[in-house]
């Protein structure tokens, strides 16, 4: 394929199937493909390590979809009620927002909530007694959402539709905008209710805290406020979701890695850093549009085009010795929570939820296997995310 004319597109069953086989041969072809998303709207994908790393920090290379020029179906964009947030922002607002929630994710915040994301991990593994058992729908999926929701203070009777919602907004089919717009005006609804039940009785939790900041400093609108209390869910849901599954998949088929980190040799961080760089819950950064025309990778990308940095392909490259092999000593280099002012928020918490959700599932269940072959399992269909639907184990 040119990487200059689009013609068939890229997104198809192969990527989602094989993505590390499809964005293999992309980078040895040419370093930005200019393709089509499934409903033909053009787009540049950005495959090797140096450029995406560039374009990460490329300033040239805005979030704002009101610098786009093309029109697509194509998960477009959310809901305008929900269009306020970090991932559709340029500074200064970026950093404004950014700068408002950040205290709550700091790494010493973070590690204050050791203890509560400690007693849910053992009550979620108290209760896996049958064989074989599904690690996914057991641990990775409600942990993660116990853990956000209680940050942002969402009761537990109200978290059984967020991930419905999620899996909606990144359906990888071409008239998936339309459920997934239904879904994100559902999830705003909720939002706006549940933020009017906190004004009339506040609570210690991170969305109290938001109301206050727009309510008593004029920090950020009332559409911030809901569109960031959107991101929050979602992306501090989700996210996590995977890497604890890639992460456990990872031990699971590297044998020798799990017995290395049970007997205390191989620190579980290595694990999940090199997780972040072999298997990375991100395949895709978010969609950027260039402000004027450019060139990433000897590829012109015109004033308005849409751009996508593969982040999964981009942490496979050439850049890494023995790229395809899971190596946890590695030192960490990958852009697996991306890069630059846009780095992922919520990572000291995806890692820290991660780092005790593997621990102490070994500590429970030292001698797990995989209750199925690894071509049995089925992964999550989509282009944007690397996530297992199920992960069967025995013990």
């Amino acid at each position: 394929m040119s990487p200059t004319s689009p013609s068939t597109t890229l997104f198809d069953s192969d990527l989602m199937s094989d993505p590390h086989g499809v964005y293999d041969r992309l980078r040895q072809a040419s370093p930005v493909h200019c393709t089509t998303t499934p409903d033909g709207a053009p787009v540049w994908v950005v495959t090797r390590y140096q450029d995406v790393r560039a374009a990460l920090t490329e300033p040239r290379l805005s979030l704002n979809k009101a610098n786009a020029r093309t029109v697509g179906r194509y998960q477009s964009s959310l809901p305008p009620e929900l269009d306020a947030h970090l991932l559709n922002m340029d500074p200064p607002d970026h950093t404004r927002l950014r700068r408002l929630v950040a205290k709550a994710f700091t790494a010493r915040h973070v590690e204050n909530l050791r203890l509560r994301i400690q007693a849910s991990t053992d009550e979620l593994l108290s209760a896996i007694t049958d064989q074989p058992a599904d690690l996914m729908q057991a641990l990775a999926n409600p942990l993660p959402m116990v853990v956000i929701c209680e940050l942002l203070g969402i009761p537990a009777q109200d978290r059984r539709d967020f991930r419905a919602w999620t899996n909606s907004l990144l359906g990888p089919a071409p008239d998936a905008a339309v459920e997934s717009r239904t879904a994100m005006r559902e999830m705003h609804r909720y939002l706006v209710g549940i933020i009017a039940a906190k004004r009339a009785r506040p609570t210690d939790d991170l969305l109290t805290a938001m109301i206050e900041a727009h309510d008593e400093r004029d920090s950020l609108s009332e559409s911030e406020l809901v569109a960031m209390a959107f991101l929050i869910l979602f992306a501090g849901y989700d996210n996590t979701v995977n890497l604890i599954g890639n992460a456990t998949l990872a031990m699971l088929l590297h044998p020798e890695v799990m017995a290395a980190v049970r007997d205390g040799h191989t620190p579980i961080r290595a694990v999940l850093e090199e997780t972040l760089r072999w298997n990375s819950p991100f395949t895709l950064g978010v969609r950027r549009f260039a402000l004027e025309n450019l060139t990433i990778g000897g590829v012109d990308i015109p004033a308005g085009g849409r751009v996508w940095v593969s982040l999964i392909s981009a942490n496979r490259d050439g850049q890494f010795e023995e790229p395809d092999r899971f190596r946890p000593e590695r030192t960490p280099a990958h852009v697996g929570f991306g890069h630059g002012i846009h780095y992922c928020l919520g990572a000291p918490l995806a890692r820290l939820e991660s780092e005790i959700a593997l621990t102490s599932l070994l500590k429970r269940f030292p001698d797990l296997q995989l209750a199925v072959s690894p071509g049995n399992l089925a992964w999550a269909p989509s282009f944007h995310r690397r996530g297992l639907m199920g992960l069967p184990v025995v013990w």
